[in-house]
Order: C-alpha cells, then structure tokens, then sequence
C-alpha cells in the first residue's frame, strides 16, 4: 500500500506520479464513502479510489477499509483529520500542475454537510477535471438498521433533513428545529447528539407528543453500531446512559411506528405504461377512493 501522508503542516506531497504540467488534465473526484461499512461504498466510488494517485479521507469518519481495499499499490494516501483546509488546497494546486487524480473521500454523502461546495469551487478554479461521487447517507443506512420505511402512505410522505441549531455552524434564521418538527412528519437530525435535552425541548415546541417514536443510530454500519427504538420522552435519558455524545443519527416522526399499508401502485387494479389492470379489480379500487378510504 501506499505511504500515508498527515500532519497539519508537515504535510508529505512528493508521492505519486508526476505527469509533465499540460500533458494530462487532472482531476478530484468527491467520493461519497457511505455511513461506514467498507462494503456501502458505490461502485464508482470504489474505482474513483482505485484509480487515485492520491486519496485523502478523514481516518476518524471513514473505515480504512473504504480506502485500503481499493486503493492501488504507491498511492499517497492522506488523513484529513489531521490536516487544515489549506493542506488539502495545496493538494489541489500540486493535482493541477502535475495532472494528478485526487479521490477526496467523504463520509456519508458528499452532498449532505460535507463541506464539499468551497472545495469544488477551488478545484474547478485550478482548472481541475471536478466530479461529485454520490454515497450511502447516514438517515437511509440508519432506516434500514431499524428496519423501517420513513414515508408511509396516509402517515408521511416527506422527509426532512436537519440538525440542531446553535453549534459551531449558525443555522439560517427560519431553520429551526421546532418550525420543521411542526409539519409532523418523519425527521432525520445530524450533529445533535451532545445536546439531546435541547433537541427534544424543540421537538416538543414544534408539536410532537411525548410518545413519539424514536429511532437513535450511533454509528450506523460501523462493528461497533447500536439501533434503538424508544419514545421522545426517554431519547435524553437512553444518550446519557450510553454516553452517545457525537456519531449519532436520529429519526422523529410517527411513521417510525406505523404498520406498512396496502399501497395501490401494485394493485391489480393499478394500471400504468407496462400493466394493464384487472377489471373488477379496477372497479373494487376506484370505489374504495371514492369512498374515502384513501392511497396514494
């Protein structure tokens, strides 16, 4: 494997291969690793790794396993935990003068508080070939550990992603917590585990009742993962007896404890381009609609 480059400023950037400047364009591709199983990360994502000169991926978010099983023999790979902004820019820079392919490996999805967009424009700014690899996001990973469908016909059909306001990272003014809790519908809240009190107080301002089903993944995927299943009364009380401080998803909402219901797309009375419905399985289906008796 190859050398892993890391400290803040004594940054190792001699590895890899040197192409001369103008000869090849080079490039950073954002790769979303997935919540943290090595076996999540996409396809693409894997041969964007596989194919980088250099990989730099935060060791403390990302399994090694997401890099080393992929990564080629005498990549550079680096830690961004233990790097500034600024190092990771000078990657850039040496990318773009030595035509270089960087896999910038993220946690989760890049799309999702991945502190992507500055360094994507930096990059193309550099006039490097720039790519966004799309990943396995913590709420969905965490759904499936839970064994739940967060949008359930006649209960919710929207999901919102959020975190909790009042961390290092000012929230826009309307984005509070209790204004999104008031749809009623199924939540995902990032990044708030270390003030659970808090974020159960803005839950219940918004309009969610005590007994409101709770998923709480921490560190979903990992070998270490725990999935618990609990009401919003008691989400405080279960984080401080497992000491859940950081690394910890939560999904809020009634849909979490729904029973699945009978959905009409695959009805024998449905139709659509490739089916053709059943007659009186039609008639049954438009009379219960008619009735009230309701599906999407």
């Amino acid at each position: 494997m190859g050398r892993v480059a890391v400290g803040a400023r004594g940054l190792d950037v001699s590895a890899g291969r040197h192409r001369l400047s103008g000869v090849e364009r080079g490039r950073v591709s954002f790769v979303g690793a997935g919540p943290g199983a090595a076996d999540l990360i996409t396809l693409r994502g894997a041969r964007r790794i596989a194919e980088a000169d250099v990989v730099v991926w935060a060791a403390s978010l990302v399994m090694a396993e997401c890099v080393t099983e992929h990564a080629r023999p005498g990549a550079e790979l680096v830690d961004s935990s233990r790097i500034a902004h600024e190092d990771v820019l000078a990657l850039y820079a040496r990318a773009a003068d030595e035509g270089l392919r960087i896999a910038r490996v993220h946690s989760g999805d890049p799309s999702l508080w991945g502190a992507v967009q500055e360094q994507y424009d930096a990059a193309a700014a550099l006039g490097l070939e720039v790519e966004i690899v799309p990943g396995v996001s913590a709420f969905g990973a965490a759904a499936a550990a839970a064994g739940r469908e967060l949008t359930i016909p006649e209960v919710a059909q929207s999901v919102v992603l959020t975190r909790l306001e009042g961390g290092r990272t000012p929230m826009p003014p309307r984005e509070k917590l209790r204004e999104f809790a008031r749809h009623g519908t199924t939540m995902a809240i990032f990044l708030s585990a270390a003030r659970t009190g808090q974020m159960v107080d803005e839950l219940r301002a918004g309009g969610y009742p005590d007994d409101t089903p709770v998923v709480v993944a921490y560190r979903t995927t990992w070998p270490d993962e725990v999935t618990l299943r609990c009401r919003l009364d008691e989400v405080e009380a279960v984080c401080k007896e497992r000491r859940f401080w950081r690394q910890t998803l939560f999904l809020v909402g009634p849909a979490l404890g729904a029973a699945g219901t009978r959905s009409h797309l695959y009805h024998p009375g449905h139709f659509h381009t490739f089916r053709k419905p059943e007659p009186a399985a039609r008639r049954a289906l438009r009379a219960a609609r008619a009735a009230g008796s309701g599906a999407p």
